[in-house]
């Protein structure tokens, strides 16, 4: 079991350069993948959560949560997909 984290838009001046269609994976061994560490700290409890089975009330049935790093000027949107 494994969770994606897929970059999906970027605005503005990323200091690592995520573009749409980066990759990230977490699985329980580790994370496999370029990702800013603010970015990481933040996203980590969502994506653990996911790895778990967690699904999200407000999300429609096939729809992938989506995260944004913690830099509103220079947002990057990242989609959560959990791979069996």
């Amino acid at each position: 079991m494994k969770v994606i984290i897929r970059v999906v838009s970027q605005k503005g001046f990323c200091h690592l350069n995520h573009k749409p269609g980066d990759e990230i994976i977490v699985s329980e061994s580790g994370i496999e993948g370029k990702i800013c560490l603010h970015a990481l700290y933040s996203i980590l409890p969502k994506a653990f959560a996911i790895l778990y089975g967690a699904k999200f009330p407000w999300l429609k049935e096939g729809q992938n949560p989506r995260h944004a790093c913690p830099d509103g000027e220079n947002p990057v949107i990242f989609e959560l997909e959990r791979i069996e």
